[in-house]
C-alpha cells in the first residue's frame, strides 16, 4: 500500500469514529430526562401547610416552594417527579 492511501484510511476511521462519538453525546444530553424518577401512587394525606403529600403506600414526599402544588386531595392518583438522584421534587401532577 502506499502512503496516501493509508494516510486516507486513517483520516476515514478518525472521521467515522467522531462521528460516532457525537451522535452518543447528542443521544445522552437528549435522554437526560428520561432518567429521571417518579412516584406514582394514591394521596392518602395531604397537608397544605407544610406542602408534605403522603401516598397511600407511606411514602411521604415535601413540595418545594417553587414547584407548584395541584388542587389535590386524598384519594386522588398522582405522579410525583424527582430530579435525577431522587432527592428533590420537581412536579407534581394529577
Amino acid at each position: 500500500m502506499n502512503k496516501k492511501f493509508q494516510t486516507a484510511k486513517k483520516l476515514e476511521r478518525n472521521t467515522n469514529m467522531k462521528k460516532i462519538i457525537i451522535a452518543a453525546s447528542a443521544f445522552s444530553i437528549m435522554t437526560g430526562a428520561a432518567f429521571a424518577s417518579s412516584a406514582n401512587g394514591v394521596v392518602g394525606n395531604i397537608n397544605s401547610d407544610t406542602r408534605v403529600i403522603t401516598l397511600e403506600s407511606g411514602k411521604s414526599f415535601t413540595i418545594p416552594r417553587d414547584v407548584a402544588l395541584p388542587a389535590i386531595q386524598a384519594g386522588d392518583t398522582v405522579s410525583i417527579q424527582l430530579n435525577d438522584e431522587g432527592d428533590k421534587v420537581q412536579a407534581v401532577l394529577r
